[in-house]
């Protein structure tokens, strides 16, 4: 039976899990038998999502327990920041954020080297060139729009400057949402967009709500017309009936690929590295196609209802300046509000 951690009291679970963890060893019980191994998992994936894939690989891996932290990309890092500077990072695997996080933690040797078969399927620019995470599917962040209140989405980026759409635009919050907080290092390097259409975006003054969920339901709802928002939200809101389409902008798609790496403090690193396998094996892709995300394998398919990916303008920024300019961009998108 899966084992799933609550975010209540989060900081007070560390030791459990410390415990956890080494109880996850390959010990035998008294008639010679296998301990059963528990993995420990943080992520920021909706639990509904990362509960499938939880029960997807313990029926492919027999004697394998997996408990969840889930929780806001921000959260995670500071939850990440505290167990390190106490000593050791509790969790065997994250899966979550953005390339630059992860580009943090194998420079501060956070992070193992990979031991993963399915890395040579992939397209190189969603796996790490040094070994230390992959990109397990690729999650666009695209405008979404009522159908009841417009007719069609803005064009672009730039067309959100306009005053048709002022007071009437919704987006999560960088400092929350680590797609968000990338999104914003990507739009301020782009040499069309930049802190001047930022400022002219801020100034049509939208609505920064907690993250990219409550914008898909608010575009749905019609409180805001227009949503910068991932498509996966959007696709799963018009799934159910609601009143929501997707539009993705013609200067650029920012997108994360949601990477997965195992922990240098990991007393479990075999079985760490199997569940990171298993997200980007042939069947793990089939599943998160499934749950509405583009793939990162080009053999798994895509969504109903969505392009494949060669009929998206996607934005592949430097990564090394996205990863030293985002802390920045959010601070300066933040001073914008004020």
């Amino acid at each position: 039976m899966n084992k799933r951690l609550s975010a209540i009291a989060p900081l007070l679970l560390i030791p459990v899990l410390g415990l956890t963890a080494c109880a996850g060893g390959a010990s035998a019980d008294a008639a010679g038998e296998a301990a059963p191994k528990t993995l420990t998992v943080y992520t920021s994936e909706p639990q509904a999502k990362i509960d499938q894939v939880v029960e997807a690989f313990e029926k492919a891996n027999e004697g394998v327990n997996v408990e969840v932290f889930r929780a806001a990309t921000g959260e995670l890092k500071t939850r990440i920041a505290t167990e390190k500077q106490a000593g050791k990072i509790t969790a065997d695997v994250i899966l979550a954020a953005d390339v630059p996080t992860f580009e943090a933690y194998a420079a501060d040797g956070a992070l193992a080297p990979l031991d993963v078969e399915n890395a040579a399927a992939l397209d190189p620019k969603f796996a790490d060139p040094d070994g230390f995470w992959v990109g397990t599917r690729i999650i666009p962040t695209i405008i979404a729009y009522n159908t009841g209140a417009i007719t069609e989405a803005p064009a672009s980026w730039a067309a959100l400057t306009e005053d048709t759409y002022k007071g009437k635009i919704a987006m999560p919050n960088p400092d929350v949402s680590g797609a968000a907080a990338f999104n914003t290092a990507v739009w301020l390097q782009e040499p069309a967009l930049g802190k001047s259409w930022m400022e002219s975006l801020v100034a049509n003054e939208p609505t920064v709500l907690e993250s990219n969920g409550p914008v898909g339901q608010a575009v749905a709802a019609g409180s805001s017309e227009v949503g910068i928002v991932v498509d996966y939200v959007a696709r799963e809101l018009a799934a159910k009936g609601s009143p929501i389409a997707v539009g993705y902008p013609s200067d650029g798609v920012p997108y994360v690929s949601q990477p997965a790496g195992v922990f240098a403090d990991s007393e479990n690193q075999e079985v760490a590295n199997d569940f990171v396998d298993f997200l980007i094996s042939k069947e793990g892709q089939e599943l998160a196609v499934t749950q509405s995300y583009l793939p990162v394998r080009s053999d798994a398919g895509v969504p109903a209802g969505a392009p494949a990916l060669n009929e998206i303008n996607l934005l592949d920024p430097d990564q090394v300046k996205i990863a030293a300019g985002q802390s920045e961009a959010v601070e300066y998108f933040n001073s914008l509000l004020k």
